[in-house]
């Protein structure tokens, strides 16, 4: 019968000990809310009614917390370009977490850097969709001034407030 050395059989117990103590990895998962269609759908609806009652046309794009689009609409009548710049807004709030007008905000402020940020549309119309805190989301519209543009898209982020 072979012995172990004792620093050979310290070595094996101190890599074992975690293991056998660690609690099971589901336990250790984190959980969370992730947006449906529906209330994409919903959330939509909102910006939309926003916008009719405003008399303004508009391309509404909303995202999911990745910045993968789930739900999009083209108002009648509203411009081509519309649409990229809807779904760029909706996806520079989701990635970076942030409203896209925060990024406006400091390019007008001169902090040119902004401009380096990769696939960022730093124009106002894109807002997060926070649910207790946590970004799930974002809402792009594009078709209006930036700043009508911004109100819009708050519209159908306060549904989740």
């Amino acid at each position: 019968m072979r012995r172990l050395s004792l620093p050979l059989a310290a070595l094996l117990l101190t890599i074992a000990m975690p293991t056998l103590a660690a609690p099971p990895l589901k336990t250790q998962l984190t959980q969370r809310t992730v947006l449906n269609l529906a209330a994409a759908e919903q959330i939509a609806a909102a910006a939309a009614a926003k916008a009719r009652e405003q008399n303004l046309t508009v391309s509404i794009a909303i995202v999911d917390e990745a910045g993968r689009l789930m739900h999009f609409q083209r108002m009648d009548g509203t411009p081509n370009s519309s649409v990229e710049v809807a779904i760029g807004k909706a996806v520079h709030a989701a990635d970076y977490r942030r409203d896209s007008g925060f990024h406006q905000k400091l390019l007008e402020g001169g902090n040119n850097v902004v401009l380096a940020l990769p696939h960022s549309l730093p124009i106002e119309g894109g807002v997060r969709l926070l649910l207790d805190g946590q970004v799930i989301g974002g809402i792009g519209v594009s078709g209006a001034q930036a700043a009508q543009d911004g109100q819009i898209a708050q519209a159908g982020a306060d549904l989740l407030k």
